[in-house]
């Protein structure tokens, strides 16, 4: 596994090609000195996963902008040339080749939880430190609460907390950054058997790997159709006061036009259009890109409150988006939000998940003294998820 990071406005260096007559896909033209190479990434390399989802058999435009979308951070599991065509020719199963190097069918992945605090119960969990093992840190839950319900299981090893690894935090430093959070926490957690596992094949257990739960703020997507006076809104490159980077905002949306129709808001920030990432993309490239998409536009944003959120996590904001899933779960009016005041009023609903490999992609909770069961965890990107 090639794990490649870039910097703020740098490419990854390297290119992705298909090539005629040939299976997979092929890395090409590696920079000297660039992460790629730093990060392991040889010419001639064929991808099998991009941050441990296969990708052998996917189709070439939806794997460039699964790598757009991944932000600073590539984790890409690839086989040398000559390996991967006698595989090929061997008729071997690389996708039963994948989960055997990442150890699927025996651990379970990290979980990335948002823990909203209760007036009450607090977070819902304890912190148990390990005698004599600094950074070692495990989760004791209280049973049906925030944290429990945010995915977080009795036992769980703590990774990583609000985009800082406790691995080298002292237990008072780690008290201070869980004092510090009044309202929330995002934590990353796993199993400790399925952590050990991956220490022992030298996996890296990281945000962008890990199943994700709960997120404080999602992007959404906007499908537009042109008006008789376009689509009502201004695009403008603006610089953060607080952070002071530019970004490229909506401004000025005016009411009953196209944009206003779809919930457009002024002061969203821009993350794709048509489902590519232009985060780091020249104003102007921009403009050319929606005036070329014609007489219909998807925009996907995400509010400034939101991006900075992601910003101090250190991850992409589109990183676990799924356009599909978002279309099922929020109205098209309904603009990013916390996931505390996400309530269904729905009424009873009938789900069909389809059975995956992994299971049927949730898990039944019940609390003590209490009638009934609730579905506790449900993973982004599931078939239960998706139902």
């Amino acid at each position: 596994m090639c794990r490649i990071r870039r910097a703020e406005g740098q490419s990854f260096g390297f290119r992705l090609r298909t090539e005629q007559g040939r299976r997979g896909h092929a890395v090409r033209d590696v920079e000297p000195h660039s992460p790629a190479e730093v990060g392991g990434l040889r010419d001639g390399y064929r991808v099998l996963e991009v941050n441990q989802e296969y990708v052998d058999n996917m189709e070439f435009p939806e794997l460039l902008r699964k790598i757009q979308r991944c932000g600073l951070q590539l984790f890409l599991l690839v086989l040398r040339e000559e390996e991967y065509d006698q595989a090929v020719s061997w008729s071997l199963d690389l996708q039963a080749v994948a989960r055997e190097h990442s150890g699927e069918n025996r651990c379970h992945k990290a979980r990335l939880c948002h823990v909203t605090r209760n007036p009450v119960q607090g977070l819902g969990i304890t912190i148990r430190h390990v005698e004599g093992h600094k950074g070692q840190y495990f989760l004791s839950t209280v049973t049906a609460g925030p944290a429990e319900r945010a995915g977080v299981c009795n036992g769980d090893k703590l990774i990583w907390v609000n985009g800082v690894m406790v691995a080298n935090l002292t237990f008072s430093a780690l008290n201070k950054i869980f004092k510090k959070s009044s309202v929330y926490v995002t934590l990353l957690v796993m199993d400790r058997e399925s952590e050990s596992s991956c220490v022992k094949r030298r996996i890296p257990v990281v945000p962008d790997l890990a199943v994700c739960l709960s997120l404080a703020h999602r992007p959404r997507t906007m499908r537009l159709v042109q008006g008789p006076d376009g689509y009502g809104f201004l695009l403008r490159q603006e610089k953060l006061s607080a952070s002071g980077r530019i970004v490229h905002l909506l401004r000025e949306v005016e009411a009953g036009s196209p944009s206003a129709e779809a919930g457009m808001e002024d002061g969203e920030l821009v993350l794709a259009v048509n489902g590519e990432a232009v985060e780091g993309v020249g104003h102007e490239l921009i403009v050319q890109k929606i005036r070329e998409s014609g007489p219909r536009v998807s925009l996907t944003t995400i509010s400034c409150r939101g991006r900075d959120y992601y910003h101090e996590l250190d991850l992409s904001p589109l990183l676990f988006y799924n356009e599909d899933i978002q279309e099922t779960q929020n109205s098209p009016h309904t603009p990013d939000t916390d996931t505390r005041d996400v309530l269904s009023s729905s009424g009873p609903r009938l789900c069909v998940p389809d059975r995956e490999a992994a299971g049927s992609g949730f898990h039944l909770c019940c609390a003590q003294d209490e009638l009934g069961t609730f579905i506790g965890q449900v993973p982004m990107e599931t078939s239960s998820a998706l139902s």
